[in-house]
């Protein structure tokens, strides 16, 4: 079988140490181009991978050898390259959130069907053992009727990681919309929905900027959920968390809690209603401090969507759905209203 060409558009860290790695790593994947508007940089990635370097990510959309791109670019450039790059016959797995509104989200999704390409968001906590244990537990009905919970996503900013530093885009609302909640916030939105299989009807939240100075979006955020079922719960979502990253999830059940990557070497502890405590090493969940140590499975999913021509796992339509409770917490914090979604 050939291999599938693929482009890398956008060099910043998450294509330095997750895309561009995991790529390298697929023996189904040749990387024949990269694309940064900061030149250094991607004859830098250039040289490394062997691949074509474009400074304008129109050109190598024009290249017909490409198969399928990552885009990894701002946030507000994910839905125009995304949907340009479906108009030029590409496969497209996109960073999230992977659009900066509803309207735009749609246009991705009908942009991939009207030319039959995949587009696959890069959701990828789901994929985390701990979260696709826990789901197993719940749907097999262990946990019982599931009450509530409490997850968090935060860690001190983007500008300790970024590519760009303390100048990093993800400070700039023109060009990321919005800041903790759409960076760390839809991860957790996304993986709420996967965990507990149903969607979120309401939403209640406090978008806010505490922590950082000279920045226009949000830097800490908390919000209150409902299921449709009437499951409710908390989100918190910040880059104020100053000593150590927090990525847990905490599901309280008629029969068990789960306690989820909150726990340094269990990655998973079931304490049961009965009072027995199981704990399960799944695995750590991926950081931002590692490079690339822990294989995410999000390219090894797009691509084996592409070479079994399989539906991908995260569809456009799944990251609409976690890009919309974040829009819907937006409006509750504008508001100061409960939205319903």
């Amino acid at each position: 079988m050939s291999k599938v060409r693929v482009g890398i558009i956008g060099c910043g860290s998450i294509a330095k140490n997750r895309h561009l790695i995991e790529y390298f790593g697929n023996k189904h994947v040749e990387i024949v181009a990269v694309c940064d508007i900061v030149e250094e940089r991607v004859h830098h990635f250039a040289s490394e991978y062997n691949a074509k370097a474009y400074k304008n990510y129109e050109d190598l959309l024009a290249n017909h050898e490409i198969d399928a791109v990552s885009v990894c670019t701002p946030n507000y450039l994910h839905a125009p390259v995304s949907i340009a790059a479906s108009q030029a016959g590409k496969h497209v797995l996109c960073e999230k959130p992977m659009a900066t509104s509803r309207e735009d989200a749609e246009k991705m999704i009908d942009a991939a069907k009207q030319n039959n390409k995949k587009l696959m968001i890069a959701h990828n906590q789901r994929f985390v053992p701990s979260h696709q244990k826990a789901r197993q537990l719940i749907e097999s009905g262990e946990v019982g009727k599931i009450y509530s919970f409490r997850t968090a996503f935060g860690h001190g900013g983007p500008e300790g990681w970024s590519a760009e530093g303390e100048d990093t885009w993800f400070f700039k609302k023109d060009q990321a919309f919005i800041g903790a909640m759409g960076d760390l916030g839809v991860h957790k939105t996304d993986l709420l929905r996967f965990i507990l299989g149903e969607e979120f009807t309401e939403v209640g939240a406090f978008v806010e900027t505490s922590a950082k100075q000279q920045v226009d979006v949000d830097d800490t955020a908390v919000c209150v959920l409902k299921t449709e079922s009437g499951i409710i719960g908390t989100l918190a979502a910040s880059w104020s968390y100053v000593a150590k990253e927090d990525n847990s999830t905490i599901i309280y059940g008629e029969q068990a809690i789960l306690r989820l990557e909150d726990d340094p070497v269990n990655s998973l502890i079931v304490q049961y209603k009965n009072g027995d405590v199981v704990k399960y090493e799944l695995g750590g969940i991926q950081t931002n401090e590692e490079d690339g140590q822990n294989n995410t499975e999000v390219i090894d999913q797009f691509i084996s969507a592409i070479t079994e021509d399989s539906e991908p796992a995260i569809t456009g339509e799944e990251g609409l759905k976690s890009l919309q409770v974040v829009l819907s917490a937006l409006e509750s914090s504008e508001t100061k209203k409960i939205t319903t979604l």
